[in-house]
C-alpha cells in the first residue's frame, strides 16, 4: 500500500484551495459567455467546461469517494458527472454540452468549495480502503487545480484573449539585462550511479515519479541555459524547417501537415522578427528563451546544431546532484522557490532571459532549470519499474508510450507544484504550452 501524504495541514491546504480558486476565475473575470466556449480545438477546452470540471473532482473525491455524499448540481436537471467527468466526456464533444452560463458554473465551483472546506474542517472522514485521506485528496485537487489554470493561461494565448484579466495586472517590463556571463557554454556533468524519481516519504508526489530506482548515467555535457530566441532564430534562417535531413519522419510529417517555417506564434512584419504574446505582437527578443516550439522542432534543431536534447534521467541528475553526491529537492538546494531563483507563480508575469537569476543555479551551474519554461527531454513518458497508479488512476497511465517527458516548470506554474522530480508530458507535436529546451552535447 503506497499512501503518499501532504506535509500541509487541513488548514493550510484549505487556505492554499481558496487561494487556487481565487486565481482560476481571476483569469476568465474579463471573459463572456462566448469567450467561454471558444472554438473547437483539439488543444484547449472550452472554458466554462474547465473551470468547473476543476470544482467536480474535488467534489467527487472529497464528498462523494470519501463522505458518499450526493452529487452536486450546477443547475436543476444536469447531471456533473455526463457533463464535466473527464475520463467519461470526451474531448471533442465539451463543445456540445449544455453548459451553463458563465455567472451559474462560477455559483457551482464556490458551493463546491464551500462545502469542501466545510467538511474537511468540521468531519474529518476516515481514509478510503487504500489509506488514501482527506489530506492526500485536499493536496491532489489543490494541484489539479494548479495545472488547470496554468492551461487556461496557454488557451488565453492560443485564442488571443487580451492581457485584460486583473490576473495578468502584475505583468511588468522585464529587466533588459540578464544574470552573469557564467551561464555561457555546457556544464559537464561527470555522471555515475543517480537515483531517479521520487521517494515515498517525501511529501506529496504523483504516481509516475514513483519508484524511486538507481540509473546509469554516462558522463555529459549539457547547456547552461535553455536555447534562446537568437539561437533558434540561426536555425530558422538557415532554412532549417524546410531540411528534410533533419528531422525525424514523424516530425517531417507533422511539419508538412502544417507547413510550418517558424515557431507557432513568430512572424516577419516591418523588416523584423516579432512573436504574439496573448493578443499583441511584440519585437522578437534575442535573450529570451524561445517558446511555443514542440518536441519535433527542438529535435530538428539539435540535428541543425550537432546537438542532442537530454534525457530525463540526465535533466534530474544536472538539477538534482550535490557535489557530494547527495540529491536536491531543487536546483539550489532544499529551500522553497523564491523570485530570485525561479520564475514561476506569475510573479514577473512573463518571460526572463535565459541567464537571469543566476541564484537559482543547480549545483553544477544550470540556469533556471525550475521555473520559467518547460523543457523538452528526449525520453518517451513511461512507467517506472514498479508503478501503481495512484486513485485517480486516469492521471498516468492513459498516456504512456505516446507523450514525451518534459521538465522543470514555467513562468505560470505554481511554485507548491514544481520540484526537480515532477515530470510533465505532452505528445510531441504540441506547441501551444509554455515549453522551450535546453541541449546536450552528442
Amino acid at each position: 500500500m503506497k499512501v503518499i501524504h501532504s506535509e500541509l495541514t487541513t488548514e493550510q491546504l484549505v487556505a492554499h484551495l481558496h487561494e487556487a480558486r481565487a486565481r482560476l476565475l481571476e483569469l476568465v473575470s474579463d471573459l463572456d459567455d462566448q469567450q467561454m466556449i471558444g472554438p473547437r480545438l483539439a488543444i484547449v477546452n472550452p472554458l466554462r467546461w474547465e473551470i468547473a470540471h476543476v470544482a467536480h473532482f474535488q467534489e467527487f473525491w472529497l464528498l462523494r469517494h470519501l463522505r458518499s455524499h450526493e452529487p452536486i448540481k450546477p443547475a436543476a436537471g444536469l447531471d456533473p458527472d455526463k457533463l464535466y467527468d473527464s475520463a467519461r466526456v470526451h474531448h471533442d464533444t465539451r463543445w456540445d454540452l449544455p453548459l451553463p452560463s458563465k455567472q451559474t458554473t462560477i455559483d457551482y465551483t464556490q458551493r463546491i468549495l464551500d462545502r469542501v472546506c466545510e467538511e474537511v474542517l468540521t468531519n474529518s472522514a476516515p481514509p478510503d480502503a487504500a489509506g488514501y485521506d482527506d489530506n492526500y485528496f485536499l493536496h491532489l485537487s489543490l494541484l489539479h487545480e494548479d495545472m488547470h489554470t496554468e492551461a487556461i493561461t496557454y488557451t488565453r494565448q492560443t485564442l488571443g484573449y487580451r492581457v485584460c484579466s486583473s490576473a495578468f495586472r502584475r505583468l511588468k517590463p522585464q529587466p533588459p539585462e540578464g544574470g552573469t556571463t557564467n551561464a555561457v557554454g555546457d556544464a559537464f556533468i561527470p555522471g555515475g550511479t543517480f537515483k531517479l524519481g521520487s521517494e515515498i516519504g517525501s511529501g506529496f508526489v504523483f504516481d509516475n515519479e514513483l519508484l524511486a530506482h538507481e540509473v546509469t548515467v554516462a558522463p555529459f555535457a549539457i547547456s547552461r541555459t535553455a536555447t534562446s530566441n537568437t539561437e533558434f532564430l540561426a536555425f530558422v534562417k538557415s532554412s532549417g524547417y524546410l531540411r528534410r535531413e533533419l528531422w525525424c519522419n514523424e516530425g517531417w510529417r507533422w511539419r508538412e501537415s502544417v507547413a510550418a517555417e517558424h515557431p507557432v506564434y513568430w512572424r516577419q512584419a516591418d523588416g523584423e522578427w516579432q512573436r504574439r504574446v496573448f493578443d499583441r505582437w511584440v519585437r522578437l527578443e534575442p535573450s529570451l528563451p524561445v517558446l511555443h516550439v514542440n518536441w519535433f522542432e527542438a529535435d530538428a534543431y539539435c540535428r541543425w546544431a550537432g546537438r542532442r536534447l537530454p534525457t530525463e534521467a540526465e535533466w534530474e541528475m544536472a538539477a538534482s546532484s550535490d557535489s557530494s553526491g547527495g540529491k536536491r529537492i531543487f536546483p539550489w538546494g532544499d529551500e522553497a522557490p523564491t523570485p530570485e531563483r525561479a520564475n514561476l507563480d506569475w510573479l514577473d508575469g512573463g518571460l526572463l532571459p535565459v541567464d537571469a537569476l543566476p541564484t537559482g543555479d543547480s549545483a553544477f551551474g544550470c540556469r533556471q532549470m525550475i521555473g520559467n519554461v518547460w523543457e523538452w527531454t528526449v525520453t518517451d513518458f513511461a512507467p517506472f519499474g514498479g508503478f501503481a497508479p495512484g486513485p485517480y488512476k486516469e492521471y498516468s497511465a492513459p498516456w504512456f508510450g505516446d507523450h514525451k517527458v518534459l521538465r522543470g516548470g514555467c513562468w505560470a506554474t505554481r511554485s507548491r507544484l514544481i520540484r526537480n522530480g515532477y515530470r510533465n508530458f505532452y505528445k510531441p507535436d504540441r506547441r501551444d504550452v509554455w515549453a522551450g529546451f535546453r541541449t546536450c552535447a552528442k
